[in-house]
């Protein structure tokens, strides 16, 4: 049988020409499955130069797999494209070189050329803008030790873009990976005064405290899939929101910032304090003490005309559920609070009650989790604050 693969490659230059990088993915057209990922460091060159490397880097591991493969290449540079189907001529130098190359490799290849929307080319974008951040290559996917492995970030080396990164996982995952980059408001007066902020109860603004975390967490979303830590992670394509008012302020700031609107999801509310709702932890213990202390550590027990854990953990399944199904396979932002964004790390780990109060959530944190539906789930990152430092 012969072998089918997907390349996804994609270059850029800052300058133009200038620092460049190009990134390539080899995927099974069969399963899906990412085989390699290539990140290279070029040096001065212009945007056409990079894809053309970056198209030469994918195809030069295609022949080290199967040098009578058959081949599909899916790049966003429209030039690139029609140029390789020899619809357009090429008249620049540099570029005509790399493409004789890249005629000359692909004799023993069934290659076809198909152009996609650069949002669909994310991957192969965030490995070329990983090379230029770095300013060095490299290659991981399903190699166990090589000499370019020692310049692979930590946050890249063992990523995988379609499975479950670890080998422990479920195997046969079907699903495409939902990934949900949660981000908790910035904070209000309530917040900075240390006092029970729910549902139903006060509705405070931010703070000006709290609008510069929501400018600080919107620069560190917009950076997924670009550059820094989440470079290698798809961008995303939507921002969900509590309907609650410091999560839309600060969900506002972050839909801005990607240039998208945002939708309010009533499921990704804060918990209900009810009537402790705006009180100190100690005020609302003295208001009722015995209800209190049984509140605390329980799963079924409500606060005066508040929420349980139980019902509370229901709704955010019911949320997580429809997100899932309406956005399988993207990257969503879900800007909530303490409490749902705990719910949803709890159903990642499969985690009992105590995951609600064993998590630090700060304000304005981001936590990454990926869901393959219902058949597995991975925590990447949890209360990163390195973008409030």
């Amino acid at each position: 049988m012969t072998n089918h693969f997907v390349i996804e490659a994609d270059g850029g230059s800052r300058g133009n020409p200038g620092s460049s990088g190009s990134g390539a993915i080899i995927i099974d057209a069969q399963t899906g499955e990412v085989v390699r990922e290539i990140s290279e460091y070029i040096g001065i060159a212009t945007n056409n130069v990079a894809e053309y490397k970056a198209l030469r880097a994918g195809i030069q591991e295609v022949l080290r797999l199967d040098a009578n493969a058959r081949v599909t290449v899916r790049m966003d540079s429209k030039l690139v494209i029609e140029q390789m189907r020899g619809v357009w001529k090429i008249k620049h130098p540099d570029m005509r070189a790399l493409a004789d190359e890249i005629f000359e490799l692909t004799e023993s290849l069934d290659v076809e050329y198909e152009w996609i929307p650069r949002e669909l080319n994310s991957r192969a974008d965030a490995l070329a803008n990983l090379a230029m951040d770095m300013r060095s290559s490299l290659q991981s996917g399903m190699i166990a030790s090589t000499e370019e492995h020692k310049h692979v970030p930590s946050m890249v080396a063992e990523y995988n873009q379609s499975k479950p990164s670890s080998v422990r996982a479920p195997g046969h995952v079907t699903a495409a990976p939902t990934t949900l980059i949660l981000v908790r408001h910035g904070r209000t007066h309530l917040t900075e005064s240390a006092r029970i902020s729910g549902r139903g109860g006060l509705d405070p603004a931010l703070s000006e405290l709290g609008r510069e975390d929501a400018k600080a967490a919107a620069s560190a979303v917009w950076s997924f899939g670009k550059h820094g830590v989440f470079a290698h992670m798809q961008p995303p394509t939507a921002v969900i929101s509590s309907p609650i008012l410091r999560t839309r302020e600060t969900a506002q700031a972050i839909a801005d910032k990607l240039g998208l609107g945002f939708q309010t999801d009533d499921d990704f509310a804060e918990i209900s304090f009810g009537d402790w709702d705006g009180k100190t932890n100690d005020e609302a213990k003295a208001l009722s003490p015995a209800a209190f202390e049984a509140w605390r550590g329980s799963w079924t027990q409500t606060p005066p005309n508040g929420e349980s854990l139980e019902v509370f953990d229901a709704r955010i399944q019911n949320g997580l559920d429809r997100l899932l199904t309406e956005h399988e396979g993207k990257t969503v932002v879900v800007v909530a609070h303490v409490m749902p964004i705990r719910g949803l790390i709890r159903k990642a780990l499969g985690g009992t009650a105590s995951t609600y109060w064993s998590i630090q959530v700060a304000p304005c944190s981001i936590t990454v989790i990926r869901f393959w539906g219902d058949q597995a789930s991975e925590v990447v990152a949890v209360n990163s604050t390195g973008h409030l430092a």
